[in-house]
């Protein structure tokens, strides 16, 4: 075992924490917040110098490296700014989906845009009445065949980026028939706009820079060239997809868990009261040692189920340890980040505020914690019944 990161990896560290420090100041991510307004100019040089489509094909455009390389990215751009970090690291979500299981033809069409910046993309898997669950039920988004093409209708929520993509992947219920549901599933490209697609932003308590959105399709008509690998095996792709998601997701709550932490020691070490910094404190100093050692084991868990999805030896167990700690972790920390600063931690000015809020969701995407309890369970434990 190696717990270094190579060469190579440290120089693309190195260089995103060079980026965000000179793109994402504090200015800047100020007035995002206030006009909640996606971070356009940095995304748009983000594209450019290759950082968020790191993981992606040379050939498109994209950077050719792994899943490892995708989260010190990650980790770095929200280390420095939350929220803000999260909207240019994953605005090319579902994409991967193209990349993974695309036709040749749909990867040359899709997937360049997305590379040079010229497209945020959306995925949608989530419904209204089922959040979590793909499986117990068929699908309310149906797309069934007419000649060559399919007609969708349903609804989509929780869908970040879907108000202002070019492009996302929907699944869709193409077998409505198929026992269980989720063998009759299928993945659609949907381009944006399309006459019946209309998505609605939804206000909410923080990732304010990320528009997440209700969609709503009223027969929508896709060509069938823009069905995903082969129909009614989407629910499978989605699942594989998935799986470097929530790494992805537990990457974005160490970088979150790091910035509060950093931004914790910083105060503490200047902060006076009583006539002493207030980092020499017991109750002060034991806080950012509990701190420092929750965001560091985190680390190690996002880490190993990275290396494992490098090395064709993806985890979904290790996939859902890393996503649900990771996501823990970044909200307790966020918590003792706000105990520490006090009131000037709850000012919108400073830093902390915004991760106090922008890290909630951690817990809440790609699946919630029961979720990830119970594939660590099953993993476990096998069938009891």
């Amino acid at each position: 075992m190696d717990f270094e990161l190579s060469k190579e990896q440290m120089d693309i560290q190195q260089a995103v924490r060079e980026f965000v420090r000179t793109e994402l100041t504090r200015d800047y991510l100020l007035d995002l917040e206030r006009k909640h307004e996606f971070p356009w100019k940095a995304w748009q040089k983000a594209c450019e110098l290759g950082f968020v489509a790191i993981n992606f094909p040379e050939e498109y455009g994209g950077g050719g490296y792994g899943s490892m390389e995708k989260v010190i990215v990650i980790e770095e751009f929200c280390r420095q700014a939350a929220g803000v970090g999260t909207a240019i690291t994953t605005g090319n979500f579902g994409s991967k989906i193209i990349a993974n299981r695309g036709t040749k033809e749909q990867k040359e069409k899709y997937l360049p845009l997305m590379c040079q910046g010229e497209a945020v993309t959306f995925g949608a898997f989530t419904e209204p009445d089922r959040g979590s669950d793909l499986v117990s039920s068929p699908l309310g988004t149906s797309a069934v065949k007419e000649g060559d093409y399919y007609i969708i209708n349903g609804a989509k929520t929780f869908i970040s980026g879907a108000n202002i993509a070019k492009f996302g992947v929907v699944l869709c219920q193409t077998d409505l028939n198929a026992s269980p549901p989720y063998k009759g599933h299928s993945i659609l490209i949907v381009d944006c706009p399309s006459p019946g697609f209309e998505a609605t932003e939804w206000e909410k308590m923080g990732m304010n820079s990320f528009p997440s959105c209700q969609v709503s399709f009223n027969n929508v008509k896709v060509s069938k060239d823009n069905l995903v690998g082969k129909e009614n095996e989407g629910f499978y792709y989605a699942v594989e997809f998935l799986n470097e998601v929530r790494v992805e997701t537990a990457a974005t709550a160490v970088g979150m868990g790091q910035g509060v932490l950093d931004r914790a020691v910083e105060y503490a070490r200047n902060r006076m009261a009583f006539g002493r910094k207030i980092g020499e404190f017991q109750a002060i100093s034991h806080k950012i040692a509990e701190m420092a050692t929750k965001v560091e084991t985190a680390r190690l868990a996002v880490y190993k189920a990275a290396w494992g999805i490098d090395h064709k030896k993806a985890d979904p167990k290790m996939c859902s340890i890393a996503k649900w700690y990771a996501a823990r972790m970044a909200v307790e920390v966020a918590d003792e980040g706000i105990e520490i600063m006090g009131g000037h931690g709850y000012m919108l000015e400073n830093d902390m505020e915004r991760f106090y809020r922008d890290v909630r969701s951690t817990e809440l995407v790609e699946g919630t914690k029961e979720i990830h309890k119970n594939t660590i369970a099953r993993a476990l434990l096998g069938k009891l019944s």
